[in-house]
């Protein structure tokens, strides 16, 4: 492996393992969720405009006033994203909440082709049967260790609604191809700003240090730092691995919520958490069967 390739891996697991403990940060700050957001964008855009100087990507002519709107509009599902993901945790759980997020590259899928005209192969479609038996497997269990059977399906309800805004922010995104990535990060979090100070109560920071330290943790070390180490990462990383990568995510949040919380997943759950990790790997990965050369058997693509 050469050096490039080993710090870029090293990038990713960090930026990994730094994202699968967001939801420990968002829980024990003890703060309402739009707060929790607010805050996060704050220290998320002071460190962002701080590294974006230093690359000098605020000088005139970087971006077109079409590319400022669309990173705009990203920002907007970026930020609803989180809002949507971090009221599901209380609900469902970090773990179920994360799970069920990750069938994001599912509804870009279907997105793409409503919009882009991309076309839904066979691979496609059979590993999103896949995910949706495992959101079956998950949405069975309700309320099996966790809140109230209502809780529980609202917070799987959120965790949906969250990858769908995700899915709608990366197919914005799509459009900005050849824009820095630590630049529309920065329009992304500072519009969050923007969109949820008139919800933020006029107290201010929480005076508990355990609360204030989440919540300038989450927005210095789970946004600047985290799309530093990620974009770096993605700069420097083949595709299939940095898709490969990208499951340290789940698996960490998933520790974290059992660890920390106790949260022990029933064992439907665990089969409906692995059919969706399963698929969005295969999806991701490119995996399919196709007839071996010569042969009638098939094998992996």
């Amino acid at each position: 492996m050469d050096n490039s390739l080993r710090r870029g891996s090293l990038e990713m697991i960090a930026a990994m393992l730094i994202s699968g403990t967001i939801g420990w940060f968002v829980l024990i700050s003890g703060q309402p969720v739009l707060e929790v957001v607010f805050w996060r964008c704050v220290f998320g855009a002071g460190t962002l405009l701080l590294i974006c100087a230093a690359m000098g990507f605020l000088k005139p002519g970087v971006l077109t006033r079409a590319t400022f709107l669309l990173a705009v509009a990203s920002g907007v599902a970026i930020v609803g994203n989180w809002v949507l993901l971090f009221a599901s945790y209380s609900r469902a759980s970090i773990a179920i909440g994360t799970a069920v997020y990750n069938v994001q590259p599912f509804m870009l899928v279907g997105l793409a082709a409503l919009f882009l005209g991309e076309k839904i192969t066979p691979a496609k479609l059979t590993w999103l049967s896949v995910a949706f038996l495992g959101m079956l497997a998950i949405v069975s269990a309700h309320g099996a260790g966790q809140a109230s059977g209502d809780e529980y399906l609202l917070g799987i309800v959120l965790a949906l609604g969250a990858a769908f805004l995700y899915a709608v922010a990366a197919l914005i995104i799509k459009r900005l191809t050849g824009t820095p990535p630590h630049l529309i990060a920065l329009i992304q979090v500072s519009t969050g700003v923007l969109l949820l100070a008139p919800w933020v109560k006029l107290g201010g920071l929480p005076g508990e240090l355990p609360a204030l330290g989440s919540l300038v943790t989450l927005g210095i070390v789970h946004t600047g730092l985290m799309y530093v180490l990620l974009y770096s990462a993605i700069q420097r990383l083949p595709t299939a691995l940095t898709g490969a990568l990208s499951f340290i995510y789940p698996i960490a949040a998933i520790l974290v919520d059992w660890v920390a919380f106790d949260h022990r997943l029933a064992a439907v759950q665990w089969l409906g958490v692995g059919l969706i990790l399963l698929a969005a790997a295969g999806m991701q990965q490119g995996w399919w069967f196709r007839p071996a050369s010569g042969r009638g058997v098939a094998r992996p693509e």
